[in-house]
Order: structure tokens, then C-alpha cells, then sequence
């Protein structure tokens, strides 16, 4: 899956979203704890790379083939001349230049508080700031971004697949496991604490028939809904409907509420404005999200602007911790709510509970249950379907790897 990512240097519509105060940086002794922040300065860099686990296959959606059991992913750890430590995912490859860049920078200079990373330099290392700030001055990152007590908001499961379809390449027609499969996997993530499915549809894009897919996705749909009376449903179509499919599965559904409609088919003006329409004559009420897939910035405005979606859920990181920061409040003051994109790595999900915790103006953050034995996940909870970061400095989460 292509994202407009930081791939080996800071650049794209996150950088470019990020626009600093005229006095930011020269106003580093202007906050408390910024003396502390000032004192350490950043003496080692390093990455190493931590196996995620899901707790089961997953399988295909609308757009793509597999996904397997968990992806590999690379974490990168500050430490500073004092002995702090700040890690989690950095924003793009290793890149020795910017090491070197920041290398003997006191933490004042690259991080504020209230503003999160000051150098766009060094927004490579986002998400280890904020952990290394919350860290030194021994605060949650929610609190960080202005909260004493976090905002909470549902958690979905973002873990059903095309469950159903046997898992190897090639349309599918039959059913391999059975519709039984998929409400196991709802039982199972209901334990775990989830009051929200987000269903994958859109099976008639790649893996069956059209016709036959989009009854599938109905079929599915009403089985979840009649199993988990008790439960929201969301669907991600992965841009894999049509107008014409989205409306015929709509219609399929009856009268069983979604709670959204993600990603029905590639964002545009023309096509999310009749779908408008089509919801104001036969009253169906959802929101629409959109942005995670390839987003162009640009365009999800006009579409904000002119109120064609609802949610705006561009990835945790391929936008940026901080870069998000400055959205969020933007998005706010236009009535449109957020989410961001955090499927694949469970870390994404924890860091959008602190951007949630401290900003609000999330509908829901995906979840995505998962194990490592390389990570210390703190105590994040999900508590009558929302999720719940730990009080404990930093994002709470601990590396376990030795680097």
C-alpha cells in the first residue's frame, strides 16, 4: 500500500502542513519544564527493527491480497547525555544526515511542548520527541498537548477481513471457511473489550463477481449486526465500489444503522456529491470517511470544505504526530471530525489515544489487537468500548530489544 510517506527525508504534505510560529524556537525557556528539556541534549541515535504479532491470519480486502500475521517494523530510540531514553516509529528511513543534524541538540530546540517538534528538520523523529519530552518532565503525552485527563473516544476493531475467503491468490467464488469464520473473529476482538466492528466490503471489486460480491458484503453486514446487537458497525470499501455498487449495498442493508462508510471508492467531488444526494433522498444517515489511501490533501479539504465527508482519517504517520497536532484543530473549526489511519501496528493506535487524549474531535480510533515480545505495551485499556492510554510519562510503552 502506497502512502505520501517521509521516505528518506522529511518532505511531503506533512512538512509542508507544519508551520511554525514566528518565534517558537527563540521562546524555549518560555514554558515550564523547558529548563529541563534544555539540559538534555541528544547524544545517541538507533534503530532497531520489532516483530508485531496479530493475534490471527488476516486476510484480504477490496484492494489488496493477504496480510498475514503481522508486519515487521522499524522503531528508532533517543538517548540523551542524561540518560532519558524516548523511542517509537521514526517518519521515514534512516537517514545519517539528519542523525547528524540533531546529534548535540538539546531537546529545547527541536521540541516544545505545546507545539511538538519546533525544526522541521527534525520531524524525522516525531513520535521519539514526544516520548522523550514526556519522559524528562514526566508527563503522558496527552497531557503534553493540554489535557489532565485524556479525552476518550470508542475503539473500533479494524480486524475483519474478508474472513471468509480462503486465503491464496485467485478470484474466489466458493466459501472456504464459512460466514461462521467472520463471527468468530467479532467474538473474539468483542472480548478483548471492542463495541465497534469496522467491516471490509467490496468483495465484488477483485474476488468474486460483482453482483455476487455485493451480496456477500450485505449478507456479511446483516450477520454482525443481528450476532452483535450491542455493537456499531463501519464499513471500508477500500475504494472498492462504484456509485451504482455502493447504493445497490446500501440498499441491501435495509435498515441496519452503519456508523460509516470509509473509503467507498477514490475520492472526488463529483462522486461523493451524488452519493450526497443519493443519502438525502432515501435518508440514510452515516458518515463518510475518507483520506487514509494515497491522500491528496488538497482535495480532502475541497471535499471538507463543500461537506461531502465527514471524517478525515489520513495515517498517524504518514501525516505526522505533530503535523496532526496542527490539523486537528483546523479540522474542528470546520466541523469535520478525525481518525486517523492506524491499521497494521498497534503503536499507531496507542499514539492517536494521546493526539485523541489531549485534542479530542475523534469519532473513533482503529484498533488493531496485537502482541510483541520485543514491546512493553503499558497499560492501555479498552473500558465500555473506548480506549484508555495509561498516565505513565511519554506514550507508556516500553522497549524491551536491546539496541
Amino acid at each position: 500500500m502506497q502512502r505520501r510517506t517521509f521516505l528518506n527525508q522529511v518532505t511531503g504534505a506533512a512538512a509542508s502542513a507544519l508551520v511554525l510560529g514566528p518565534s517558537l524556537v527563540s521562546r524555549a525557556h518560555e514554558y515550564a519544564g523547558a529548563d529541563e528539556l534544555a539540559r538534555h541534549k541528544i547524544a545517541d541515535i538507533s534503530y532497531t527493527e520489532v516483530q508485531l504479532k496479530w493475534p490471527r491470519f488476516v486476510g484480504k480486502n477490496a484492494r489488496r491480497d493477504i496480510h498475514g500475521y503481522g508486519p515487521k517494523v522499524t522503531v528508532c530510540t533517543l538517548t540523551t547525555d542524561q540518560g532519558a531514553k524516548g523511542w517509537g516509529l521514526p517518519n521515514g528511513r534512516r537517514n545519517d544526515e539528519l542523525i547528524a543534524y540533531v546529534k548535540g541538540k538539546s531537546v529545547a530546540e527541536l521540541f516544545q511542548p505545546a507545539a511538538g517538534v519546533t525544526d522541521s528538520k527534525a520531524l524525522a523523529f516525531d513520535v521519539p520527541l514526544h516520548d522523550l519530552a514526556g519522559v524528562i518532565l514526566m508527563q503522558p503525552v496527552y497531557q503534553m498537548l493540554g489535557r489532565k485527563k485524556p479525552i476518550l473516544t470508542k475503539c473500533y476493531s479494524g480486524m475483519i477481513y474478508f474472513d471468509e475467503l480462503e486465503p491464496k491468490e485467485g478470484k474466489v467464488t466458493t466459501l472456504a471457511n464459512g460466514l461462521d469464520k467472520i463471527i468468530e473473529n467479532c467474538t473474539s476482538d468483542y472480548k478483548l473489550g471492542y463495541r465497534q466492528f469496522k467491516l471490509k466490503v467490496g468483495r465484488g471489486n477483485m474476488w468474486m463477481p460483482k453482483d455476487a460480491g455485493v451480496q456477500r458484503d450485505i449478507e456479511v453486514t446483516k450477520l454482525v449486526a443481528k450476532t452483535f446487537p450491542d455493537c456499531e458497525i463501519l464499513v471500508d470499501g477500500n475504494d472498492g465500489f462504484t456509485i451504482d455498487t455502493l447504493t445497490t449495498y446500501l440498499k441491501g442493508i435495509g435498515d441496519i444503522p452503519l456508523f460509516w462508510v470509509e473509503e467507498p471508492f477514490a475520492e472526488n467531488v463529483a462522486d461523493y456529491r451524488k452519493l450526497r444526494d443519493w443519502m438525502k433522498a432515501n435518508k440514510v444517515k452515516t458518515l463518510l470517511a475518507d483520506g487514509e489511501y494515497d491522500p491528496d490533501q488538497k482535495l480532502l479539504r475541497e471535499l471538507e470544505t463543500q461537506k461531502l465527508i465527514d471524517v478525515h482519517i489520513t495515517d498517524i504517520m504518514g501525516y505526522g504526530f505533530t503535523p496532526w497536532r496542527k490539523l486537528m484543530p483546523e479540522l474542528e473549526k470546520m466541523g469535520i471530525q478525525s481518525s486517523p489511519h492506524a491499521f497494521g501496528e498497534v503503536l499507531k493506535t496507542n499514539y492517536t489515544a494521546h493526539l485523541t487524549g489531549g485534542l479530542g474531535n475523534t469519532v473513533t480510533i482503529e484498533g488493531v489487537p496485537c502482541t510483541c515480545e520485543d514491546i512493553d505495551f503499558g497499560d492501555y485499556k479498552i473500558v465500555k468500548g473506548q480506549l484508555v492510554p495509561p498516565s505513565t510519562p511519554g506514550f507508556g510503552m516500553k522497549l524491551l530489544k536491546t539496541v
